[in-house]
């Protein structure tokens, strides 16, 4: 693989803007060989030449501070000494280095001295970005110190209730500092050193000294003990885990005193545990940015050697070696005395089981994924042949109980098709963003290893298809027994069996079929009924906006209890339409997902006091009221309804429509540098995203038709309906690409690589933000 492709596969995607430009840096490389080549007789012969010239260049230009009798001609010397790179401070700014090509006045020297500009440019922008991020985690590791010290006080006040909370527990650890002085850390740089957790002695040792083995004194840096009077200086954060203690925390507080419970240190230790993690992580990929950019240097500057036959890698790697770049160890220090705290006080010690928690691994592609994914295709082609042979061979087309069989076996199995149809359209996002390396499993917050892929998110659409397809093979039968005047009940049976083997796997505790997408599913689904109790996530909103387009397979779910609990299974037959709570429910069900997006916009404009939330809330807050009217116009067909209905379908369409392409999309921006699109794109053909435009806005006008009365002569109603929701399930599946894509830019502007991982213990000498 070249270099320049591995470098884009490694680098971290959030901050590909501070990388080296290889790319454009090997571009010009080849335009200086391009020149050479052309001219290749002017180069060739004039070494003797050019080495008289450079002599005299150097004996009186005094740039190399040599003089001139002193200059070798010796070939070696006068390659070695083709830049001159110097540190440069202006006034009020930090230091730059600048490299000076010693043979400008050659021919093709500009080229040579474009490059070396842009070079300067490249390293510049690397090392403000790798100095800058370094004091960002120097500055949170001084607060994981201090989140520590808090921890293991009340790990301290909750094992041993009886130890003063004013008087540290005495400890000898070969420095005559006491543990953490809050008065005084705070003017102190202190990097994130072991902290040693002190325990009172057992029965019968009680006031003894605890002696630290001198073998443990080696093996870590700053053992200090803990004072429990640390308590006395902090509250502790709890993020509400029920809608219940969110009330409680609105009424009250959600920083408050401590109570030094069980339950409450568990909470603190999984929140810091999971501070750690994350900052493990952006650690490594700090080190890896500065590894991947120092080969980016040496690999550009050994082919521009190579192009122009000249030795000016040496001098300028030797200046990259010795800069901030080269040169820190900060980062790698972090690293190690991290990894020695995080096992000590987080795993007993135990290295193996903490650097599997700091160090997770990657997904693994499995054969056996490709194999069930291809035997279930298989299956379900065979299946779908399997159905039309069937339908063809016996008429069912034209058979006098198909109103029946449409009007009541028809919605119970198209619920299975939106649902499948939806994870289709997920897994083939979630192709497209791999291929064009969009950090999707970042910004949906999926614990690393844990997401799924495309083929895992495939291979479950096509076991799902082959359960739905089957059952739909086995009840195609539209002809009563005519002794019983009934259809077999175990056959009427089939769609709710198959509806409580999904919910049972989708519920299913024990770890079998991706149990961690699945309660992740569960939990944001959670958070979306009980919105606006939870503080709102990506997640959260994304998948309340998923559900927004699956109004229809939620009225499935009511028809499945209407029918089943309240109509003649056995008879097919049902009188849901006549029933007015069948109707309110009706209404309900499908305003739901809407409900709970304007109440997540509202409490995000509460939290972040941004205006444009409170208009994202009046958008769906539109589509609430025209899609009650369209229902009420559904139901009653009476022409006053008709005219409102369309009146508010027609004004939150054109509303949600320009949302959706502007601010989700972040397209149609005039003066960008993508006319009437945006700065950068992923997808190299633009045309793409002017079809995606064009689409979108024939698919957010086709649910009109449904209040046009615009039926298709060879199509049931049903069927109809059942078309119009797949159409929005597309149109939401297109929505999803252009809106991770949106997000993903979103968070490369902003250098935003990592969540921010909220800290159990709040200082009470800090501001509360």
């Amino acid at each position: 693989m070249k270099f320049g492709k591995e470098l884009a596969a490694q680098m971290v995607q959030e901050w590909q803007g501070a990388y080296m430009d290889y790319t454009h840096l090997k571009k010009l490389l080849k335009d200086i060989k391009k020149f050479r080549q052309q001219n290749a007789p002017q180069f060739s012969g004039r070494k003797s030449f050019l080495t008289r010239r450079l002599t005299m260049y150097r004996a009186f230009s005094g740039l190399t501070g040599r003089d001139g009798h002193v200059v070798r001609s010796s070939s070696k010397e006068n390659e070695d000494e083709v830049i001159l790179v110097s540190s440069v401070q202006q006034e009020g700014s930090e230091n730059y280095y600048q490299t000076m090509f010693l043979r400008s006045s050659e021919e093709g020297g500009a080229g040579e001295v474009v490059f070396f500009r842009k070079l300067d440019d490249e390293f510049n922008k690397v090392l403000r970005f790798y100095k800058a991020t370094v004091e960002e985690v120097t500055a949170e590791a001084d607060e994981l110190s201090r989140q520590m010290d808090a921890l293991i006080a009340l790990r301290i006040k909750v094992h041993k209730p009886y130890v003063d909370q004013k008087f540290a527990p005495v400890v000898k650890v070969g420095s005559p500092a006491p543990a953490t002085d809050i008065a005084s850390a705070n003017g102190e740089n202190r990097d994130m050193d072991v902290i040693e957790e002190v325990e009172t002695g057992t029965e019968g040792s009680s006031g003894d000294e605890q002696i630290i083995p001198e073998k443990d004194k080696k093996d870590v840096k700053g053992f200090r003990p803990a004072p429990v009077e640390v308590l006395d200086h902090v509250k502790i954060n709890v993020d509400p885990d029920t809608p219940v203690s969110t009330l409680r925390n609105v009424i009250i507080s959600s920083k408050y005193d401590p109570s030094f419970s069980k339950e409450e240190l568990r909470k603190a230790e999984e929140k810091l545990g999971r501070a750690f993690v994350e900052f493990y992580q952006k650690l490594r990929l700090l080190k890896s940015y500065c590894f991947l950019n120092m080969l980016a240097f040496s690999k550009i500057m050994k082919k521009y050697d190579k192009i122009t036959s000249r030795n000016a890698s040496k001098s300028y790697l030797e200046m990259v070696d010795k800069s901030y770049l080269g040169s820190s160890d900060e980062v790698n220090k972090l690293i190690e005395r991290l990894e020695a705290t995080f096992i000590k006080h987080f795993t007993n010690g135990n290295r193996g089981k903490g650097m599997k928690s700091l160090r997770p691994r990657g997904k693994k592609e499995r054969h056996r994924t490709t194999f069930f994914l291809g035997l279930f295709t298989g299956c379900s082609i065979a299946l779908v042949a399997g159905i039309i042979v069937s339908i063809h061979a016996r008429n069912l087309l034209n058979h006098d109980g198909r109103q029946q069989y449409m009007d009541n076996i028809f919605p119970l199995y198209s619920l299975f098709g939106f649902i499948l149809l939806h994870m289709l359209m997920y897994g083939a996002n979630t192709y497209l963003w791999r291929r064009f390396q969009v950090n999707y499993p970042f910004i949906f917050g999926f614990k690393p290893g844990t997401e799924m892929g495309f083929r895992e998110i495939f291979l479950l659409a096509s076991g799902l298809s082959v359960l739905a397809l089957a059952a739909v093979l086995s009840n195609l039968d539209m002809e009563m027994d005519p002794e019983t005047k009934s259809f077999q009940t175990l056959t009427e049976l089939v769609p709710l069996g198959l509806v409580t083997v999904v919910l049972l796997i989708t519920f299913c505790p024990f770890n079998i079929l991706y149990r961690s997408s699945r309660f992740f599913l569960v939990r944001c689904a959670w958070r979306c009924i009980c919105a606006p109790l939870y503080k709102v996530t990506f997640s959260d909103f994304f998948l309340a906006d998923q559900l927004t387009s699956q109004v229809q397979a939620f009225r499935s779910l009511l028809f499945y209890i209407c029918y089943y609990g309240w109509g003649d299974f056995r008879r097919r037959s049902n009188k849901c339409l006549e029933s007015s709570t069948y109707e309110i429910f009706y209404i309900v069900v499908a305003i739901i997902p809407y409900w709970s997006r304007v109440l997540q916009c509202l409490r995000r404009l509460l939290e972040e006091k941004n205006s444009m939330q409170g208009l994202n809330s009046l958008k769906y807050f539109s589509t609430v009221v025209a899609l009650v009217l369209r229902t009420i116009y559904d139901l009653r067909r009476q022409p006053f309804w008709r005219i409102m209905a369309a009146t508010s379908s027609g004004v939150t369409t054109i509303y949600n429509t320009y949302w959706d392409i502007v601010i989700d999309w972040g397209l149609l921006q005039k003066n960008a540098k993508n006319r009437w699109l945006r700065d950068k794109l992923l997808i190299p053909n633009k045309a793409v995203y002017f079809v995606a435009i064009v689409v979108n806005v024939l698919l957010r006008l086709v649910w009109m038709q449904l209040i046009l009365d615009l039926e298709a002569p060879f199509l049931h109603r049903r069927a109809m309906v059942a078309l119009v929701a797949c159409l929005e399930i597309l149109r939401r599946g297109i929505w999803n690409f252009f809106r991770l894509e949106n997000e993903h830019f979103n968070n490369v502007e902003s250098y935003r690589a990592f969540k921010t991982v909220p800290l159990p213990f709040h200082y009470k000498d800090e501001k509360i933000m």
